[in-house]
């Protein structure tokens, strides 16, 4: 076969530094659509992005010559520059080091990004470490408690 086809289409969640409720209403817009230009000159495609004050969500899908962990480190170094730089209040901003990826098949689209634009209401009734250690449960991913929130 002459071409390579994928279809990798990936649920991720990544948490501000100690969750530290930083993406408050007066720059959450700004920063999702920062990231989806980020996205969009990597080659990836974003398909859905939403942030409440300690987290965000995405659905892209990434190109076939790159890593989820390098798409997901250029999102996140990318953006809080962008914050530091935009913001000057806000220096001391950063990610969580880590983040959950998650494969998603195209059947499941409709209702995950349902679910991302949701956030909000979602958070209303659940906390943030409930939700994650719910997708690390559901991918059957194994965890030690000790460590995901470090």
């Amino acid at each position: 076969m002459a071409h390579t086809y994928t279809s990798l289409l990936t649920h991720v969640i990544f948490s501000t530094k100690n969750r530290v409720p930083a993406l408050d209403t007066d720059i959450r817009e700004e920063v999702e659509k920062y990231i989806c230009g980020v996205a969009k000159n990597l080659g990836i495609t974003t398909i859905a992005i939403n942030s409440v004050e300690d987290h965000a969500h995405m659905l892209i899908k990434i190109p076939a010559a790159m890593a989820v962990a390098d798409a997901v480190g250029k999102l996140k170094s990318n953006s809080s520059r962008f914050i530091h730089a935009t913001w000057q209040t806000r220096s001391r901003f950063d990610w969580q080091e880590g983040y959950g990826a998650f494969s998603v098949s195209r059947s499941g689209v409709d209702t995950l990004v349902r679910y991302i634009e949701g956030q909000e209401e979602h958070h209303r009734k659940r906390t943030f470490q409930e939700e994650y250690l719910e997708f690390l449960t559901k991918y059957e991913i194994p965890y030690d408690p000790r460590y995901v929130w470090s």
